[in-house]
């Protein structure tokens, strides 16, 4: 009795098949595991043990019973974001911090010198209009009867700013309405006599604030040159859209300007041929040119610049953990799309963002064939199990594809998983064309996670996977696409009002995102769109012998992210266009599409020898697995 398994390391999984021969070869287990540690590194090995002994306990066998073991050629993919700019706001006279607070009390619009609630009116020189600050030690009462008594002694009250969540208390107990922003939460920072303005829009209007997020609003209420003009557009960017918000005009010299340019991309073709690209040009100028010298041979960054500390800490990262030269280390691709990030503002208040054009940037960097071998080595070492490496991953999943009914030769593959996205192509000859591409899963969770400003992975990746809704009542959620379901049972007391996400079998998880339902869909179909879909054009477009989609007539969607709820109708729709038939792959007719690339491990050893009963038609597994086996037609 022979074993023999293929194990797929992945970026974010590893998933194993395995054969057994007794009469004939058969596929007798599946099984998947996290990946540990960075994919192509000898950290990946328990993560490769884990997934070997639970398709052993499937099959009811020993890991020690397994002959053989064969790995995939592993290139691991390091994600970032290279700023466009970061600016940590302005550095002149005028200065300018910003607040936006989600309870905000009164209406309308308020300028004034910044004065201590806490102090007597006889301390203030005369001024026309004043907006006290009340901190955490005042009481609401106590902060509106001072309110009210200040005005009746005929100072010019205008606004407030409050550090706990107090503004609308306040704002029932005072006799004129004005307004109040609160939940500042460092407000000893506020700088007490200097111009201030309040702004609030009027609750229930369903309009948001105008002279505050339009610069030339805050030009004319601090009576600022052009040039600071210029240089408040950050502040007045981040609170286009809002409710409510607060400027002050902070002293000369009290904040720093540090700007970091994003710098510039040199791609180096095969041949030697090079080009410079900006990062400020944005993604499609970045993309259009690094297809222009495909293939690329190495990507470097300009020193002193964000993308050249980006790729300079990937090489680094990559040298560590292989014990290779950092000059040995290439990168052989970068996926590069236009998004917004949000960046503190200096000097701020309230941990105040501005949300700054970026460029989200994922490298694929290239290593020698040693890491694996070390891999394969490690896992000979702990297992006392021949292992070998056996092949692409593109290669090998057009194997396991091809066990999907009704696929034939001529067709093409995507390979979708967290790191990745490989695509290959297989001629009517047998002839396999692959390319392996960055970006996948896992930058669609950092696009996700930077432009909802959510600092957490884990949510980022939740609002990736499952649809939205917003638990509006305790026995009704609306979802994305405006349909209301009605519950038997009422929500959890901490899902009312909170936007959720459905994971299945009525469970609602509240993901405490300060986002609309419509924002959050918006955001993670514009991130899936900006990857897969132009990932997919562009690996079809390079497995192809003249650059046009339009030679291909069949595609097959593997991997993990082809298990997504939209991304396989995305890029359906996206290449219905060419005249593609393109679906979700059922890799054995059985297990959907994942453990493709674990089956064509499989298939490209055993191919040569033996059919594996029922599982690819015409005997292209004998065929397609020993061109593979041999080299021929492979790239």
């Amino acid at each position: 009795m022979e074993y023999i398994a293929g194990v797929d390391i992945g970026n974010s999984s590893t998933e194993v098949a395995l054969v057994r021969n007794s009469d004939q070869y058969e596929f007798v287990a599946s099984s998947l595991f996290q990946t540990t540690g960075l994919k192509g590194t000898v950290k990946n090995v328990p993560g490769v043990v884990n997934a070997l002994e639970r398709a052993a306990e499937t099959a009811d066998i020993a890991v020690d019973d397994i002959d053989r073991v064969l790995l995939n050629e592993a290139a691991p993919v390091i994600g970032d974001v290279a700023m466009e700019t970061i600016t940590e706001t302005v550095i002149t006279e005028s200065t300018m911090i910003g607040h936006d607070p989600s309870t905000p009390g009164g209406n309308g619009l308020g300028t004034g010198t910044i004065v201590d609630i806490a102090t007597k009116p006889e301390d203030h020189p005369d001024a026309e209009s004043y907006i006290v600050v009340v901190s955490e030690e005042i009481d609401f009462a106590a902060a509106a009867e001072t309110i009210n008594d200040w005005a009746d002694r005929g100072m010019d009250i205008q606004g407030a700013i409050v550090q706990k969540d107090d503004a609308v208390l306040i704002n029932n107990r005072i006799d004129r309405e004005i307004p109040i922003v609160d939940e500042v939460s460092r407000i000893e920072e506020i700088p007490l006599g200097q111009p201030a303005a309040v702004e609030v829009a009027a609750q229930g209007s369903g309009r948001t604030i105008d002279q505050l997020s339009n610069p030339y609003g805050l030009a004319t209420l601090f009576d600022l040159s052009s040039e600071e003009t210029q240089k408040i557009i950050p502040v007045s960017r981040a609170l286009v859209g809002n409710k409510s918000a607060v400027v002050i005009k902070t002293p000369a010299g009290d904040v720093e300007e540090r700007t970091i340019p994003a710098g510039s991309l040199t791609i180096i073709g095969e041949g030697g041929n090079s080009i410079s690209v900006d990062i400020d040009q944005g993604a499609d100028e970045i993309m259009e040119q690094v297809e222009g010298m495909w293939p690329i041979d190495d990507i470097r960054g300009e020193r002193g610049s964000n993308i050249g500390g980006m790729l300079s800490r990937a090489r680094e990262q990559m040298a560590e953990i292989t014990g290779q030269a950092i000059e040995e280390i290439n990168i052989r691709d970068v996926m590069a799309v236009d998004t917004l990030v949000p960046q503190a503002v200096e000097g701020s208040v309230a941990s105040e963002h501005s949300m700054e054009t970026a460029v989200g940037l994922a490298a694929m960097v290239k290593t020698s064939e040693l890491p694996m071998q070390q891999i394969a080595d490690e896992l000979e070492d702990r297992l006392g199990i021949e292992v070998s490496i056996q092949g692409v991953e593109a290669n090998m999943a057009i194997l396991g594809s091809l066990t999907t009914p009704g696929t034939d030769v001529p067709f093409a593959i995507l390979d979708m998983g967290g790191g990745s996205t490989d695509a290959a192509y297989i001629n009517d000859g047998k002839e396999i064309t692959s390319v392996h591409l960055a970006g996948a899963g896992d930058m669609v969770t950092m696009l996700i996670d930077s432009e909802l400003g959510l600092d957490d992975r884990e949510i980022a990746e939740g609002i990736k996977k499952y649809p939205v809704a917003k638990a509006e009542t305790l026995f009704s959620i609306r979802h994305e696409d405006g349909t209301v379901t009605f519950l038997d049972e009422p929500v959890a007391a901490e899902t009312f009002g909170q936007v959720v996400l459905l994971k299945g079998d009525g469970q609602l998880e509240p993901i405490g995102v300060d986002a609309s339902v419509e924002k959050i869909r918006r955001t993670r179909r514009q991130a899936k769109e900006k990857v897969f879909v132009r990932n997919a054009k562009r690996a079809l477009r390079q497995t192809t012998p003249t650059e046009n989609i339009r030679y291909h007539s069949f595609v097959v969607m593997v991997g993990r992210s082809a298990l997504d709820f939209e991304i396989p109708e995305m890029i359906s729709d996206a290449l219905a266009e060419y005249g593609i038939v393109c679906g979700r792959g059922n890799i054995r007719a059985d297990i959907g599409p994942r453990n493709a690339v674990a089956t064509g491990l499989c298939l490209s050893y055993v191919g040569s020898q033996s059919d594996l009963a029922g599982t690819i038609p015409d005997g292209l597994a004998t065929e397609v697995g020993w061109t593979q086996l041999t080299g021929d037609g492979g790239s």
